[in-house]
């Protein structure tokens, strides 16, 4: 089952609408809820993804697949998977943090943050100068 586009962004609105009203509600302290509740559509929305991603890839070991074509596109998957592991390396240890389940410091928290945005300066700098153009 392939989403179109239009889809995808419906998805991605819906999620994102229903983090930020939990989000809201936690803040404003109207709900009493734990962390890893409020973080549930992330939860959803990034399994969703995974899931996609990981079928995306799988689709490489069927027959017939030409490698000639898909080593570059296999490597920018690979970029994909590594970063939503990243962010929900991140999400997991904010939710922890946040619930008083460590006592990791903040700045530990937010690493798997950091090299996520490194790595995508490093594929911004990439594409913008290292890419042919046709």
């Amino acid at each position: 089952m392939r989403m179109s586009l239009a889809q995808r962004v419906l998805l991605t609105w819906l999620f994102t609408l229903l983090f930020l009203i939990m989000l809201v509600l936690k803040l404003d302290e109207k709900a009493p809820w734990n962390w890893f509740l409020i973080f549930i559509p992330v939860w959803i929305f990034d399994t969703i993804l995974l899931v996609m991603l990981i079928v995306k890839m799988a689709g490489r070991c069927k027959s017939g697949f030409d490698p000639r074509n898909g080593s570059q596109n296999m490597k920018k998957k690979v970029w994909y998977l590594i970063a939503m592991l990243l962010k929900l390396a991140f999400c997991l240890a904010l939710c922890a943090k946040l619930q008083r389940f460590t006592a990791m410091k903040l700045a530990y928290v937010f690493i798997p943050l950091w090299a996520l945005l490194i790595g995508g300066m490093v594929e911004l700098g990439y594409n913008i100068f290292y890419v042919r153009r046709d």
